[in-house]
């Protein structure tokens, strides 16, 4: 089958396609024919040497995090799902490969009726993410959040999820994006010099969370929220700790997501269950920026490093 991969650090010119051999479903998993599949932002930092001293890498390197698609095989103990089935989720975090014809997924989900195979391959990871983050912060009913990089594939999606638990988002991003913001429900402003008193301005009783999708800016953000445990960042940003700030990364698929009949703790179903759910009231859209051929992945890392993308980047099969 064909994969998307990386054999050295560099720019997007190093990813490209090979032909490998096609995985199996595990025990717990299943495989599926991809339609669809996002394009991590974070996996271009890693492309590009960024944080070879913060996340080991082995070459090669197959990239892809999240899919859709049509399952095609089923592991042994997994119920509740079969072959010919339309589903979107997620693999294992160091198994990675979803860009590619064929993937194993270890969590996963109903492809909602209301979304494209595009939508959905790009869906899982900003949901995991979104999930994972304002569970720490514990973002719930009549609180104020700030999501800076709002406009983005996971700003975006921690945006509309915020929304849903009842809390009021301020989300920050370009000009050009602030009525994208407030078709998701958010309350738009500009990033950059200033924020730290437009913010005040437009939130007197305070901001009770940031979520941090952009990176630069964690000292206006503490300041924002008054206390660097209230601010979470999911940016590589190697100054977090010094400003007391948590940065986090992805947790296992199967510690997060929801495996349609795979053994499961209760964090396994509330992260892709909950996206389900939302999805079918109309209350969960996922923009996507673009979609590329398979064979075009590095124009799409391109793309996702200028961090100027509106939604998620993906690419269909």
């Amino acid at each position: 089958m064909r994969a998307v991969q990386f054999t050295e650090y560099g720019p997007p010119g190093v990813v490209h396609i090979a032909e490998v051999e096609a995985p199996h479903a595990g025990p717990g998993q299943i495989r599926i024919a991809v339609r669809a599949s996002g394009v991590s932002p974070g996996e271009t930092y890693i492309r590009s040497g960024t944080l070879r001293d913060v996340v080991p890498t082995t070459f090669p390197y197959r990239t892809g995090f999240d899919a859709a698609g049509v399952v095609d095989e089923v592991g042994d103990g997994v119920t509740g799902v079969s072959i010919g089935d339309e589903v979107f989720g997620m693999t294992d975090s160091a198994a990675r490969g979803a860009n590619a014809d064929f993937a194993v997924l270890a969590a996963w989900a109903p492809r909602p009726a209301a979304w494209s195979w595009e939508e959905a391959g790009g869906a899982a990871g900003g949901v995991e993410t979104a999930t994972r983050v304002l569970d720490r912060l514990a973002v719930g009913t009549g609180h104020t959040v700030l999501v800076q990089g709002a406009a983005g594939g996971t700003g975006a999606i921690a945006v509309q999820f915020a929304v849903a638990r009842g809390a009021t988002v301020i989300g920050t991003a370009s000009e050009h994006n602030h009525d994208f913001l407030r078709s998701l429900g958010a309350e738009p402003t500009t990033y950059g010099a200033g924020l730290v008193e437009r913010i005040r301005a437009m939130a007197p009783a305070g901001v009770d969370a940031v979520f941090d999708c952009a990176g630069g800016a964690l000292p206006d953000l503490v300041a924002i929220a008054g206390d660097p445990a209230r601010v979470v960042t999911i940016a590589p940003d190697l100054t977090a700790a010094a400003h007391g700030v948590h940065m986090s990364h992805g947790a296992p698929a199967d510690k997060t997501g929801a495996a349609v009949g795979a053994p499961a703790d209760p964090l396994a179903l509330h992260g892709l269950a909950i996206a389900v759910t939302l999805a079918g009231e109309g209350r969960l859209r996922v923009p996507v920026a673009a979609a590329f051929p398979l064979a075009e992945a590095a124009a799409a890392h391109e793309l996702s490093e200028s961090r100027h993308a509106r939604g998620k980047i993906v690419l269909v099969n």
